[in-house]
């Protein structure tokens, strides 16, 4: 079965786990690496002939035009990331609608056709931000990968579908890709295990993310979602200084990544998303 495979381009100091420390005004300061590290990732897809969506940060685009360009040269799918990275039941409705409207300009008239796809920072489509779907079809979105059905501190809708769905919203339809989840049970209590990729693939083993998946495509006759970004194959990125689980989240088993990534690009089919909700 064809899964789906997901790169969200942004870069180490962008992330949620550092937004207390970094703020948006000083990312300039801070050297990218998130073009070398895609370019990278590009190399290694085309190594074992596999097609993938970039959900690529505005702000990123913005300062490296040329790199939307190439992943879209070398066949793969561009989709939004939003430009600002800030979490979207945080910012609210109009700024919102701004953010995503701002990077979609950007990425089209980089890319030449029109972007369809979004994912929110973060997962940040929760239930505290369902007005977003609305949002997102209004201003031209056809699908959406931004809902997680775990339990989290910062993102999920637990008992959301675990599978592609169509989502009606007073604006109209919306396909949804929710990350990849495995139901599990202990005791009496059930469970899904987050088996979708980024701090879960460098965390658990890799046979483990493979086996679920393989379970999904097998038993459950369903697609999979694996998503990481360019910062999780570049062991050797600054290090911000943040709190405990904050570092831990996001420094934990970075030399790993790569290894972990060419175990699954050898034993399972991946595709763009366009290809897939297809």
């Amino acid at each position: 079965m064809l899964n789906v495979l997901t790169i969200d381009v942004e870069d180490y100091f962008q992330v949620n786990a550092f937004a207390k420390v970094v703020y948006p005004d000083q990312w300039d300061s801070y050297p990218l690496r998130v073009g070398v590290n895609t370019h990278k990732i590009l190399d290694l897809l085309d190594q074992y002939n596999i097609k993938a969506t970039f959900f690529i940060l505005g702000w990123v685009a913005e300062r490296l035009p040329e790199l939307t360009k190439e992943i879209h040269y070398r066949g793969h799918e561009i989709a939004c990331h939003g430009y600002g990275h800030q979490l979207i039941f945080q910012i609210g409705p109009d700024k919102f609608r701004e953010d995503i409207r701002r990077s979609k300009a950007i990425l089209e008239d980089q890319c030449g056709e029109a972007v369809c796809g979004y994912r929110a920072p973060s997962y940040s489509i929760t239930n505290k931000s369902l007005w977003a779907l609305d949002i997102l079809v209004e201003e031209g979105f056809r699908y959406d990968s931004s809902i997680f059905p775990v339990v989290h501190d910062t993102y999920g809708i637990p008992d959301a579908e675990r599978f592609p769905h169509m989502l009606q919203t007073k604006a109209g339809s919306l396909q949804e890709f929710p990350l990849t989840t495995m139901p599990f049970q202990i005791g009496w209590k059930k469970m899904r295990l987050p088996i979708a990729g980024g701090g879960y693939l460098r965390l658990l083993p890799v046979e483990t993310i493979r086996k679920g998946i393989a379970s999904v495509n097998n038993k459950e006759k369903q697609p999979a979602v694996v998503y990481f970004h360019p910062w999780e194959i570049d062991p050797e990125q600054p290090r911000i200084k943040a709190g405990l689980k904050s570092t831990f989240r996001h420094y934990i088993n970075l030399h790993r990544t790569e290894g972990k990534l060419v175990h699954l690009f050898k034993r399972l089919k991946f595709g763009t998303m366009r290809q897939v909700l297809a």
